[in-house]
């Protein structure tokens, strides 16, 4: 499926707005060490596509850890923000729905 430079630029945008959307409303952690220490209600893990191999590791026992999807996005720290944050924890559900949705488009 070839995917226009428009809609694939409509994409990122959708992302990152959604992502500013759980950013604004405090449901939003990001970092591997801040989401280590949440205890549930993780709806969806969004890691950066440059993540370190040790690091993989360590995101993908947090995903089945809270049994929630994982998605990897390129550019994560400049769509949410905070430059050099590897990975970003949904805590909102209806988001969480919204940025997969996004991202399958």
């Amino acid at each position: 499926m070839c995917v226009s430079r428009r809609n694939f630029l409509a994409q990122t945008d959708k992302t990152a707005a959604y992502l500013g959307l759980c950013r604004k409303a405090g449901k939003l952690t990001l970092g591997v060490n801040a989401v280590q220490t949440l205890r549930g209600g993780v709806h969806l893990l969004i890691a950066d596509e440059k993540v370190a191999q040790n690091s993989r590791r360590e995101i993908e026992k947090l995903q089945k850890k809270f049994g929630c999807p994982l998605i990897f996005i390129s550019d994560l720290g400049e769509k949410t923000g905070a430059p050099m944050r590897m990975l970003a924890a949904v805590r909102e559900e209806h988001l969480a729905r919204a940025i997969m949705s996004a991202c399958k488009e």
